[in-house]
């Protein structure tokens, strides 16, 4: 397939890349490309960005068969463009496709189609330190029916947002909160989904912990709750005495590509790495000996984000000292000078644009 461009008569003002926020700012063009049975595939096009036209009985409205994947783009300091390891988002992508009964997409002509907005978008990528263009790609079932069935149709789109930091706190120690009172996900079911669901079911959650001070959940196991899986919006690590400690995939847990990053890096550095059950018990117990050395977050939006205290039913610990550890800072920096081209990538990791 050929990718067909459509210029927009008129451009947006850039806004100011050292005032960027996250998420609210979008740039002139997108891909779109629909799907039916008849044609498969077809008709990938880039064009002006503009809202999506559907009818109200569009079946994603009513019954959530969605799934979308969160990646970047950085400039680095040549003035080029590069991906981090794109092929596993497109990859991730269709794993959640197969779970939500959608059509697979080609990865190979994603990841080209993805390439060919971005040159067209060029202009929007920010160069100021810890900027970057963040990209969305998104499929939605299009039928107008009313009906618990999977679409006949499809839409797949990536739209760019240029970015800085994810939370407002930046690269400074979160406060997060343990709930006993809700669960996100359970095995078998869609929680190692990129879906949109996923992210509907941690809302509640959510706003409880932000009106009482904390940025984000920290969820249990829905069966037990009692296993440590993931925070809202990134994976979990711990690091326990010499160990490097993360919950293990059991098919509730996002498999997330920035986690797997940290773990290859942390073995690649000779240190003690597990991926394991790992109560919330144990991490208050580990607080109590003084062995729970650092906690720390890792997804695309923030890369690493450390966490100073957490909260569970009374207990309030204070992790570390309250700052930065010394590994998430090791992690962050290391990651983020991949991503911006600063150091060597021993991995291939980097994918030019």
């Amino acid at each position: 397939m050929q990718v067909t461009i459509k210029k927009a008569e008129q451009l947006k003002a850039k806004p100011d890349e050292n005032k960027l926020g996250f998420g609210t700012i979008f740039t002139d063009h997108m891909f779109n490309m629909d799907y039916s049975v008849e044609k498969g595939w077809h008709n990938p096009r880039i064009e002006p960005y503009a809202p999506l036209v559907m009818e109200p009985s569009t079946m994603v409205l009513h019954y959530g068969q969605g799934v979308f994947e969160g990646m970047k783009a950085y400039r680095n300091q040549q003035g080029g463009v590069q991906l981090f390891r794109p092929q596993e988002n497109f990859r991730r992508l269709n794993t959640s496709n197969r779970k939500l009964c959608i059509p697979e997409i080609d990865e190979t002509f994603a990841l080209k189609a993805l390439k060919q907005l971005l040159t067209v978008e060029m202009d929007w990528i920010p160069s100021a330190p810890g900027t970057s263009l963040y990209v969305r790609p998104t499929i939605i079932a299009t039928d107008p029916f009313l009906g618990v069935r999977a679409s006949f149709t499809y839409r797949f789109f990536i739209i760019l947002s240029p970015v800085g930091a994810y939370y407002a706190e930046g690269f400074n120690p979160v406060k997060i909160m343990v709930t006993k009172e809700h669960v996100r996900a359970v095995r078998g079911g869609v929680g190692d989904t990129k879906t949109m669901g996923n992210y509907a079911a941690s809302l509640l959650a959510g706003d409880k912990a932000h009106k009482a001070g904390y940025t984000q959940v920290l969820w249990l196991d829905g069966v037990e709750q009692k296993y440590v899986e993931e925070v809202g919006a990134m994976n979990i690590f711990f690091v326990i005495g010499d160990e490097l400690i993360t919950p293990m995939l059991s098919g509730s847990i996002l498999p997330g590509i920035t986690r797997d990053s940290v773990l290859e890096l942390g073995r690649s550095w000779g240190m003690k790495v597990s991926e394991r059950k790992i109560s919330i018990d144990d991490v208050i117990d580990a607080h109590t000996s003084g062995q729970l050395k650092e906690i720390f977050g890792s997804g695309t939006a923030a890369v690493i984000s450390p966490v100073g205290e957490l909260k569970y039913e009374d207990t309030v610990i204070t992790v570390g000292d309250g700052r930065v550890g010394p590994l998430a800072h090791k992690f962050f920096q290391t990651i983020q000078e991949i991503q911006y081209g600063t150091i060597e990538d021993p991995s291939g990791w980097v994918e030019a644009v």
